[in-house]
This record gives structure tokens, sequence and C-alpha cells, in this order.
């Protein structure tokens, strides 16, 4: 049994929780490394591939740098974070595949507090497979905005 709910953790309902597990944090070092196995339930699996498209490891990124701001703004209520983009996403994957389990690694190099750049990898069997710099916007509590 994990130690994190991650429904507790990230702004999504299910299916929309990508990853399935936090597996470490060291708020020290700005550090969350998370986990995801793909199988024929999760919401991107594409049975013709018998996987998950590649491009969506920019998101398993996202939800693992979602895991970070969670601890970083307190374990309250998730606040909603921006994907802005990406720099560099390199993969050498040709699908994520069914059965397999992935290592998301993800590690601040920048904040301005609202904004904020993470370096992020994917792992297959502990070797690099995917590998982006995720540049995200988490805005000032949406609640105390006047709209």
């Amino acid at each position: 049994m994990s130690k994190y709910d991650l429904k507790k953790i990230l702004p999504h309902n299910p299916p929309m929780i990508l990853i399935d597990e936090l597996l470490e944090k060291d708020m020290e070092n700005n550090f969350v490394r998370a986990s995801v196995t793909i199988t024929e339930d999760k919401i991107f699996y594409d049975k013709n591939i018998r996987g998950i498209s590649p491009l969506a490891g920019i998101e398993f990124m996202a939800q693992t740098v979602g895991c970070y701001a969670y601890f970083k703004n307190g374990e309250g209520i998730p606040r909603i974070g921006f994907l802005l983009g990406s720099r560099l996403y390199k993969n050498s994957l040709e699908k994520f595949e069914l059965g397999k389990t992935y290592i998301i690694d993800a590690k601040l190099v920048f904040s301005d507090n609202e904004l904020v750049s993470f370096d992020c990898f994917i792992y297959n069997d502990n070797e690099e497979c995917a590998r982006a710099t995720v540049n995200v916007y988490q805005p000032p509590d949406i609640s105390d905005m006047k709209l």
C-alpha cells in the first residue's frame, strides 16, 4: 500500500491521475520520485499499440511536479498549476509498454514562487528513456482572486 494518497495530493480525479505512486519526496533537496505502471485501464492506453504514446510522458512529469507542489504548499488542498510547456522533451520510446513500470524523477531548478522549472527524467529498468525541462505556473490561491 502506498504511503501517499494521490487523490489528496493532485487536483485531479480518476481517471486523470496518471501516475500510480509517489515513491519519494525530499523537500530539502527539492526532489520527488513517482512511478506509473502501464495497464489497459489507463485513460490514454491504446490497444492498437499495446501501450501509451510517449507524449504522455510530459503529463507523467507534470503530475510528479504536482506532488512536489503539494508538499511545498504545506499539504493543504491541492492548488491548480498550469503546465506552460517543456524544453527539449527527448525520449527513446516508441511507447510506454503494457505491463512495464516507469520511474519519474523531478528536481526543482528554478522558482520565483509562481513560475517554476524542473528537470524531469523517466526511467525504464534504471535506464533513462525520457527527459525534459518542465515549466509550470501556479497562481496565488484563486479563491482569494477577484474575477
